[in-house]
């Protein structure tokens, strides 16, 4: 096991600028999950630990060492990829202990590492098995034992679960939950599922156009993102946004109001009159009782009825939607008009330049 710390880090292919000052620390045993939209630059950050692609500029050190020069080889690094890449003609054992051969691990060696990575994976029964005999979950279950049976300091997961239905991508991801508490080993997490990262890591990193937009705790990010970006981007329904206006600051109260939204007060903190705002909140803190903080209408155009949960698409008075999350039997019915409201300490506050602004509600 290692830490990992990332310095400075660009990447650029031409004029094309990948990566931007990525900077980073993670620390030995923590699970970190890179996430972002497609494009944004996650994979080449990952590919770049483990040696696959060279920076531009910048350091990337595992265990304290700088490994900017060194092989993927040498970096004591393992990785399991979207692609199972097993070999079709090798068994589940052989292919768990291939590349140990040319490591110089001895036979004893390699059979009792096979035999613990596949006691934690219950892959006990299908060493004898060929890749053809084995469902997705398997293999990607074979894949990740393939890297445990190297013993390395940091595991690299680049979305790992995109090939698997969605039954076995939870499996699976509780697995891969499962198997960091078994080992305690660094993991660092690629994937464009913000539900994934919700789920495993100890620490997420949102990345946006090749740049850190903000690293925290999964319910961290949820409750208190930094800008309008992670706002959307993480939580599913996706949080609603409002444009609005503060008409008015007196006895440090700020009165905002909006084309789809009643007027209403927050602290003002750092608002000013005239400040362009959007206002989030989320699906499931608007409800129907109009004792809130906050109070838009519309009319419901779509329900989906999950079971559990109702999600209602309500076309609000600028003509855009809203998402709102109902509990119960009776959510309501298209076509019927609807008044949300939502709490003070539930509606989040970006500025013009869509960071977050603190007022104290």
């Amino acid at each position: 096991m290692a830490n990992l710390r990332i310095d400075h880090l660009n990447k650029s292919y031409g004029t094309a600028h990948v990566l931007s000052e990525i900077g980073l620390s993670i620390e030995d045993g923590e699970f970190v999950v890179l996430v972002g939209p497609s494009g944004c630059g996650k994979s080449t950050l990952l590919r770049m630990i483990a040696g696959l692609d060279a920076p531009t500029s910048g350091d990337i050190f595992i265990g304290g060492k700088l490994v900017n020069a060194l092989a993927p080889a040498e970096r004591k690094i393992a990785m399991v990829f979207q692609s199972y890449a097993l070999y079709p003609h090798m068994d589940v054992r052989k292919n768990m202990t291939f590349g140990l051969k040319f490591t110089g691990v001895a036979q004893a060696e390699r059979d009792r590492r096979v035999a613990e990575a596949a006691r934690m994976l219950r892959l006990e029964e299908l060493l004898g098995r060929y890749p053809r005999d084995l469902s997705g979950g398997q293999r990607q279950r074979v894949a990740i034992g393939r890297a445990i049976v190297r013993e390395p300091d940091v595991f690299l997961f680049d979305e790992p679960l995109s090939n698997l239905d969605a039954a076995l991508r939870v499996s699976t991801r509780v697995e891969i939950a499962r198997l960091h508490r078994l080992l305690g080993s660094t993991m660092v997490y690629v994937t464009h599922d913000q539900i994934e990262a919700m789920t495993l890591a100890d620490r997420i990193v949102v990345m946006n156009h090749g740049r850190i937009a903000q690293v925290g705790k999964p319910l961290e990010l949820y409750y208190s993102p930094a800008d309008l970006f992670v706002a959307g981007f993480i939580g599913s329904p996706a949080m609603n946004f409002f444009p609005a206006e503060v008409v008015g600051v007196e006895d440090g109260k700020a009165r905002i109001a909006g084309g789809a939204i009643d007027a209403f007060v927050l602290p003002a903190g750092p608002l000013k009159p005239g400040a362009r705002l959007t206002i989030g909140v989320r699906p499931e803190h608007l409800g129907l009782s109009a004792g809130g903080a906050f109070a838009t209408t519309g009319v419901v155009e779509l329900v989906e009825r999950l079971g559990e949960a109702s999600y209602a698409h309500i076309r609000r008075a600028d003509d855009k939607m809203t998402v709102a999350e109902f509990r119960g039997r009776q959510p309501p019915a298209p076509g019927e008009p609807v008044t949300l409201s939502a709490p003070a300490e539930d509606i989040h506050v970006f500025d013009a330049d869509d960071r977050r602004v603190s007022t104290g509600a």
